[in-house]
């Protein structure tokens, strides 16, 4: 064998010993933790569901998300419109509120559809009058919220299912 390819044999036979001791100085279980704790943390969090219910004092929405809630921003806007396109959601009302959830999707990373929320969706109760996907675009995933009076909200997040709320007082109807 010539001097360069005994060199190179040399080099890659020292390289592989040396990967193979490094594998063994760290526990097998040390290295799947990080793993898995790194991949869990930066996966995009996936917004599956958007549900809605009437209580004595309040409406309430709830937002399902597979991963973590990721920061939500809840803004009064004049009108609800498509992200993208700009067209107008076709949701009866005088108020309007955009539910703005980031980083997020509404598929998976195969471009599948994840959430099965409604879409498009009139509802009656006290407050809430209709609910709308507007968006799921460039890693934020929008909803809107109609009303005919101001809605005066609160809005907090659970763990374990993760779930973003937010609750709409009206008057007690019960």
């Amino acid at each position: 064998m010539n001097r360069p390819r005994r060199r190179q044999a040399t080099a890659l036979g020292l390289g592989a010993l040396l990967a193979a001791s490094l594998a063994f100085a760290a526990p097998a279980s040390a290295a799947t933790a990080t793993t898995t704790a790194s991949a869990s943390a930066t996966a995009t969090p996936l917004v599956v569901n958007a549900r809605w219910g009437g209580h004595c004092t309040y409406d309430r929405v709830v937002i399902d998300v597979r991963g973590y809630v990721p920061d939500v921003t809840v803004t009064r806007v004049p009108k609800l419109v498509y992200d993208g396109s700009g067209k107008p959601v076709p949701l009866a009302g005088r108020y309007f509120l955009e539910i703005r959830l980031h980083p997020a999707a509404g598929h998976d990373d195969a471009g599948r559809n994840v959430y099965r929320g409604p879409k498009l969706l009139k509802i009656y109760l006290p407050k809430l009058k209709g609910l709308a996907l507007t968006g799921d675009y460039e890693g934020y995933v929008t909803l809107g919220a109609a009303f005919h009076t101001k809605p005066a909200y609160t809005s907090f997040k659970l763990h374990s299912p993760e779930r973003f709320v937010l609750d709409i007082a009206h008057p007690n109807v019960c």
